[in-house]
């Protein structure tokens, strides 16, 4: 798919934000922004796999006040999550409120910010996935024809994911 005048500028501002100093917010900040000028959100949030305590931590929201930054749960791998992004690296596509309700322990406070439809994007680098950008909106808002624009932001989200695992791993090697 070649990209169009305005992904390229989305892309470009993305690129600028990983420039700049400030990291991981100002890529993070950067990121949001694109993604919410291409793809359209509600709410997004980026995950973080940290495979040594085994966390899926949250480190990006847009909604604070409902998913703040710092949030974590347990990694689950008997979840339809862990086998189709962090096993397999593909995207996982919720077009309901039905398939929100059977893939979130909290589809109540989805529902609220007035999302009904999510798709979970894999960050992937070498083979393994890092974490997930995860996007929310009404019923019906995510597409399968959106997965090759959401590749081209995970991929740019790896950088910003490998130093915020930096930063986890050396934190709790400092405890």
């Amino acid at each position: 798919m070649p990209a169009s005048p305005s992904s390229l500028s989305s892309l470009s501002t993305v690129a600028c934000g990983l420039a700049q100093g400030g990291q991981p917010d100002s890529g993070l900040n950067a990121l949001g922004a694109a993604l919410q000028e291409r793809i359209g959100y509600r709410l997004f949030t980026v995950l973080v796999l940290d495979w040594d305590a085994g966390l899926s931590r949250r480190c990006f929201s847009t909604q604070p006040a409902a998913y703040p930054a710092g949030g974590s749960k347990p990694i689950r791998e008997d979840s339809e999550f862990y086998a189709t992004v962090v096993q397999q690296g593909e995207p996982r596509l919720c077009l309901t409120r039905e398939d929100c309700m059977r893939a979130f322990p909290d589809h109540e406070l989805i529902a609220s910010l007035g999302c009904a439809s999510a798709v979970n994007v894999p960050v992937r680098w070498n083979g393994r996935t890092l974490g997930s950008l995860n996007l929310l909106h009404q019923a019906g808002w995510y597409r399968r024809d959106m997965y090759t624009e959401l590749t081209w932001y995970s991929a740019l989200a790896i950088p910003i994911v490998q130093d915020i695992i930096r930063t986890i791993q050396n934190h709790e090697g400092k405890s």
